[in-house]
């Protein structure tokens, strides 16, 4: 296996400057911000794979500058914890998390800081769930059953996820070596409803632009906050409601606030998108668009904002144990029997769900380019073959590999086609003198879904244990890097002829501690490899000002809210094995 060079960056370079040298670089060396739709070697169905050999895609590269390791902006410096212990609890700023470095595949050398080299460094952010809060198939009266099933943070996914694109952008490079950040991965549940309305706003979330995260009655929202329904936080409403015994407070102005147009500077250096369960199906759990009842249900008048907790419960357990997984049986049965209960809101049409083609589709439209690349990460021929998964070149000697583990005959569990996992071998095989990070939404241990996919009957779906089997095989597998548990957890693989790979999954930014994580690829030339984790949280500030309904005001409160969230876990930053970290391995 060859090594690769020190990919190193002045950050200093001005972003207009090097937005205008893009075509110029694309052009002569096929590397830059902005790439060709057909740049990405996208997956094809077929047994002969020379209609995918079209060149694969390149991240961001830079010229060489001095590495600077920092902390600042980093979990590792603060992290936002609790500086009042009862009631609605307020945050401030509090000691950072330490580095843990872990030996379970390799023994880690002394002296290896000082001989490293850089190989790459990215940003992994995962299940941002931008919410259309008033989305009329939305399930917030499970909450009669489980009191978080409905979250008081979840009219402010915008302005979080806003927050987190500004903290990226102001990171220095790798908080380690101080490399520059090649490029940053969503790996799924972008979106929450499988909603137009929503895939439009992480676009340009992503990108950059202005939202206005709103939908129906653009002069106000319609909703479960201003519904008057004691079980849901009314924060203009004198109405004590259930939160507010709690401790939450009451904020003249908040839901005008949450649906003001906002801006996004969008990320200032190329994202690649990875598909999850909520992006790919209805509620992230039914089959796409088998049930046209939902659809118009979706984009029309009416709401159901309560249900008894019995009929709750029942629905909830349909859910989890994977009875209904197309939505016309339990579900679709509980909302005509509740027909006469369901609230007049305004109808809108960009609530409509999104088919995976028109996915594809949003991601290539010019209008959601940002720095690049076209179509992040995924291609025309994508939609051709009707794929979600693809490959892309990270740096010199490592390339990057986006799943799809969405399994669209139904269900929040994934699992992988036979096509895509011979897709994926062949993959590894070809570039075996690379290293690789492989990305996807589900982990191992939520890959049990054995589901058929209509579009593909006959084919068999495999789970994570297969697809573990399979990474494992192969010497070039750094790690495997995904989302869906809204849990920071870092699992060793080991297997057979010295073979071994981390997986590294990190928590949700929907629900509290709203992470992301920057991981770098160093060659500590000793043989071994090192992969340093470090989670970062959004630029919001830790202490929040009730008064404060400012964009940013608002995103300080998401994080706060989410930290009251009744029935919120108080476990899923994980133990510090999971999260600020130097996971090592042996070169393969």
């Amino acid at each position: 296996m060859s090594r690769i060079r020190s990919a190193t960056s002045a950050l200093e370079v001005n972003r207009r400057t090097v937005l205008a040298a893009t075509a110029a670089v694309s052009l002569s060396a096929g590397v830059g911000y902005a790439l060709r739709p057909t740049d990405s070697q996208a997956a094809t169905n077929a047994a002969d794979t020379a209609a995918a050999e079209a060149p694969v895609a390149r991240s961001r590269q830079a010229p060489a500058a001095p590495l600077a390791p920092y902390t600042r902006g980093t979990t590792v410096a603060s992290v936002a914890a609790a500086r009042t212990a009862t009631g609605f609890r307020r945050l401030g700023g509090g000691p950072g998390w330490r580095r843990v470095v872990r030996a379970d595949l390799a023994t880690p050398k002394t002296g290896r800081a000082g001989r490293r080299t850089a190989l790459a460094a990215f940003v992994q952010l995962t299940d941002l769930h931008l919410i259309d809060t008033q989305h009329p198939l939305r399930l917030e009266y499970l909450r009669s059953t489980d009191v978080h099933a409905w979250r008081p943070q979840e009219a402010l996914t915008v302005h979080g996820a806003i927050a987190l694109v500004e903290r990226i952008n102001a990171l220095r490079g790798g908080p380690v070596t101080g490399a520059p950040l090649h490029f940053a991965m969503t790996t799924g549940d972008n979106t929450d409803n499988n909603s137009k309305t929503e895939l439009e706003w992480f676009l340009k979330v992503m990108s950059g632009g202005r939202i206005s995260p709103n939908s129906g009655d653009p002069r106000h929202y319609e909703g479960v906050q201003n519904s008057g329904i004691k079980q849901y936080w009314q924060p203009d409403a004198s109405v004590r409601d259930a939160d507010k015994q709690r401790g939450f407070p009451h904020l003249d102005g908040f839901l005008a606030a949450a649906v003001r147009e906002v801006n996004s500077p969008g990320l200032n250096l190329p994202w690649y998108s990875t598909v999850g369960n909520h992006d790919s199906l209805p509620l992230g759990t039914y089959a796409s668009h088998a049930d046209s009842y939902l659809t118009e249900l979706a984009v029309g008048g009416r709401k159901l904002m309560t249900l008894s907790a019995a009929e709750a419960k029942k629905l909830q357990d349909s859910l989890k144990k994977d009875k209904d997984p197309t939505g016309s049986g339990v579900y679709r049965e509980l909302l005509k029997a509740h027909a006469r209960d369901m609230r007049s809101v305004t109808p809108d049409e960009k609530r409509a769900p999104f088919t995976p083609r028109e996915y594809l589709q949003a991601h290539l439209d010019p209008a959601h380019r940002g720095v690049g690349p076209v179509g992040h990460g995924y291609s025309t021929a994508n939609i051709d073959a009707n794929t979600q998964y693809y490959s892309f070149r990270i740096a010199d000697d490592v390339i990057g590999i986006s799943l799809d583990t969405t399994d669209a005959g139904g269900h929040y569990e994934g699992s992988v086609g036979t096509a895509q996992l011979k897709w994926l071998d062949r993959t590894l095989k070809d570039n075996k003198d690379s290293y690789a990070i492989v990305f996807s939404h589900h982990t191992s241990k939520s890959m049990d879904n054995s589901r058929p996919d209509p579009a593909r009957p006959g084919e068999r779906r495999h789970s994570g244990a297969e697809v573990v089997a399979l990474l494992g095989s192969h010497r070039n597998v750094l790690a495997w890097v995904n989302g869906h548990i809204h849990r920071n957890a870092i699992t060793p693989h080991a297997s057979a002829g010295g073979r071994s790979f981390w997986e590294i999954s990190t928590a949700s930014h929907v629900d509290y501690p709203q992470l992301a994580r920057v991981v770098e690829l160093v060659d500590n030339k000793d043989g071994t490899i090192s992969l340093f984790t470090t989670c970062i949280e959004s630029s919001a500030p830790h202490r929040t000002d009730f008064t404060d309904l400012s964009q940013t005001g608002l995103s300080a409160l998401y994080r706060e809210l989410s930290f009251n969230a009744p029935g919120g876990s108080t476990k899923l930053a994980g133990e510090a094995r999971d999260r600020n970290t130097e996971l090592v391995l042996r070169k393969g």
